[in-house]
């Protein structure tokens, strides 16, 4: 394999920080003296992190924000897992049409999903307070059925890798279902499981257009949050958070990486 030229990692460099410039420009707008958003002019501050720590909405949100990721994504994910077993299992023959309709979610405009799941949320409200409008179990719920097509196209990819013959190998031998499930089909997409897990809680993590319809005042997650400082006052406070949320990314992605080279080493 030849190697790249220089003139190929240059444009590559150059093209990384174009698409890196937005991040970077949010570090100083952070560290502003003022209260609004601004460069800093000659005078830094903590202020904004201060801010961060002095107000408790901000670590609520964030902690809200992380129950309701989690949540979300194991109902997603396994609602994804066993609609994928189904269908590779079984392979009926309306499969396409099955597969279709779960994907409808990622092709449907978000607004029609966010006042359909609105005024779902709200029928529940009637009959129950824990689950419905306004309430972190609710928005888990809404969160789940946006971000569930995602990982049913993970796993059914993951899927389409699994040789059929060691099903029915298993079968063959007298394995039921569930042995063949959880001894035989699992281990083999158990990457593909992981991928859409993780997927699912960044997806969550990151969601805003159906929390504004699904929230009022007390389920706020830290998307809400910050739109809300965006929308009433444009608090710096919004770029002290990226920052801090841009080197937790950028911590794990080191991590990762030194674990893996140390890992491939040892092999």
């Amino acid at each position: 394999m030849s190697k790249p030229t220089p003139i190929a990692l240059l444009l590559a460099t150059l093209i990384a920080l174009f698409l890196l410039l937005p991040l970077i420009a949010v570090v100083p707008v952070s560290f502003t003296p003022t209260r609004f958003l601004a460069m800093p002019s000659g005078e830094w501050s903590l202020r904004h992190y201060q801010a961060l720590l002095d107000n408790p909405a901000w670590l609520q949100s964030v902690w809200l924000s992380i129950r309701i990721g989690i949540l979300s994504s194991v109902i997603s994910t396994v609602l994804a897992l066993m609609f994928s077993l189904g269908i590779w299992m079984f392979r009926p023959w309306f499969a396409n049409i099955l597969l279709g309709f779960v994907l409808l979610p990622m092709v449907a405009p978000p607004v029609v999903s966010a006042i359909t799941l609105y005024f779902f949320l709200i029928g529940l409200s009637k009959v129950n307070d824990l689950v419905g409008y306004d309430t972190w179990i609710g928005v888990a719920v809404a969160h789940a059925v946006m971000i569930a097509p995602f990982a049913v196209v993970l796993i059914t990819v993951a899927l389409s890798q699994v040789d059929r013959r060691i099903d029915l190998a298993a079968r063959g031998f007298g394995a039921g279902i569930r042995t063949r499930i959880f001894k035989v089909i699992l281990p083999n997409i158990r990457f593909g499981i992981l991928t859409a897990l993780f997927l699912s809680f960044v997806l969550s993590w990151e969601e805003i257009g159906v929390t504004l319809f699904v929230t009022s005042v007390n389920a706020i997650t830290l998307p809400r949050m910050m739109w809300m400082g965006l929308r009433d006052n444009i608090d710096p406070a919004i770029a002290a958070i990226s920052v801090v949320l841009i080197a937790i990314v950028i911590t794990v992605i080191l991590v990762k990486t030194v674990v893996t080279a140390l890992l491939s080493r040892k092999v």
